[in-house]
């Protein structure tokens, strides 16, 4: 087990900083800061949010982005000129959009009712067209993930030198997490935390991280998050606001056995903590880090000696000001902001998911 310092430290040398050729390579170089005062149990428990809404364009998924796209260049899947296709709710698509501002290629991200205004005009900022898949091809629980993928195999199979990466189901979509993020977690911590806590998404991060440590630090438990309603772990599907998480399937990159614990988070716990971290530890992140930060904080509760556990951030809060850090909206969709004591009575209350009832889903 790691142990930390639980007081924060100032250096008084300045950073340095480094040079680099285009934003793409600047990829990665974002700061881990602890947490303190969003709920007791992070005095006894060290907790590190690896924020990656630093990233230049704000999120995770530029990573992916700039990963992929460099494959595909090299298989000749991408030309000069070409264009990209993809179907994103917001944050690989403006990593796409951010790679083929970069590299000149034409970029068009399907989208759907779901994606917000703040989304919408972030990827267009950057020189995206966005194609919008209409309420119409909504399934019974709400999504239009399904319609959004055939609408976007649709173009690029119409479009001349057009590639479609297809994040849900490319196999290559975890290796840039394996590549990078694992190993700049093991740089941070000159070594292995106990635990790291995943959004599961397109099981992308979950997949390459956890190939890392189950392989050079196999002690450090794993512990995949997702939200309410959606398909992945199993349990009921219902309609859910996040975005970020939640898929109306079992991604093809998902591997159950590489769990050692799973959270599913609803949207208004997920909230809640949103609005606690920027209202107590001075950070505005996207909604799916309320999620990963209440299944660490709920899984402390499991264990009486102190864990150091790194919880990954995958975006920031500017996405999301038009919903989760709006109050007309949250009133309009009947979600409840917890508040000090109701919200840590309520992580209390957030047990994990059987892992065998996880790995059961998907056929393990």
């Amino acid at each position: 087990m790691l142990t930390y310092s639980t007081k924060p430290t100032l250096s008084n040398s300045l950073p340095s900083s480094r040079l680099f050729a285009n934003v793409t390579e600047a990829l990665g170089k974002v700061p881990i800061v602890r947490l303190n005062k969003i709920h007791p149990h992070c005095q006894h428990h060290h907790l590190y949010l690896k924020l990656e809404s630093c990233n230049p364009g704000g999120s995770i998924k530029e990573k992916n982005a700039a990963y992929l796209v460099n494959e595909a260049e090299k298989q000749g899947l991408l030309l000069p000129g070409g264009t990209i296709v993809e179907s994103s709710s917001g944050n690989f698509g403006i990593g796409l959009a951010i790679v083929g501002a970069t590299k000149g290629y034409r970029v068009m991200i399907v989208i759907d009712a779901k994606t917000p205004v703040t989304m919408r005009r972030m990827l267009t900022a950057y020189g995206a067209e966005l194609v919008e898949v209409p309420l119409s091809a909504t399934d019974a629980q709400g999504s239009m993930q399904v319609a959004r993928m055939t609408k976007a195999q649709e173009l690029a199979a119409n479009i001349l030198g057009a590639w479609y990466p297809c994040q849900h189901k490319n196999p290559l979509n975890t290796d840039a997490h394996e590549i990078w993020t694992a190993r700049e977690i093991v740089d941070a911590f000159g070594g292995a935390p106990d635990a790291i806590v995943i959004g599961v998404s397109t099981a992308g991060q979950l997949g390459g991280i956890s190939r890392y440590f189950k392989t050079y630090y196999p002690q450090t438990r794993i512990i995949g998050v997702d939200v309410a309603g959606s398909a992945i772990f199993g349990t009921p599907r219902h309609p859910y606001k996040m975005t970020g998480l939640g898929l109306s399937f079992v991604p093809p990159n998902f591997d159950p056995q590489v769990l050692d614990a799973a959270y599913s988070v609803n949207d208004a716990l997920a909230f809640s903590v949103c609005h606690a971290l920027a209202k107590y530890e001075g950070m505005l992140l996207g909604a799916s880090t309320g999620a990963i930060v209440a299944a660490a904080l709920a899984d402390t509760q499991r264990f009486s000696q102190p864990q150091t556990m790194l919880l990954l951030n995958p975006d920031r809060g500017d996405r999301y000001l038009e919903t989760v850090y709006n109050t007309d909206w949250l009133s309009v969709n009947k979600i409840n902001i917890l508040q000090r004591d109701d919200l840590v009575t309520a992580i209390s209350r957030l047990y994990p998911v059987l892992v065998d009832l996880v790995r059961s889903q998907v056929g393990f």
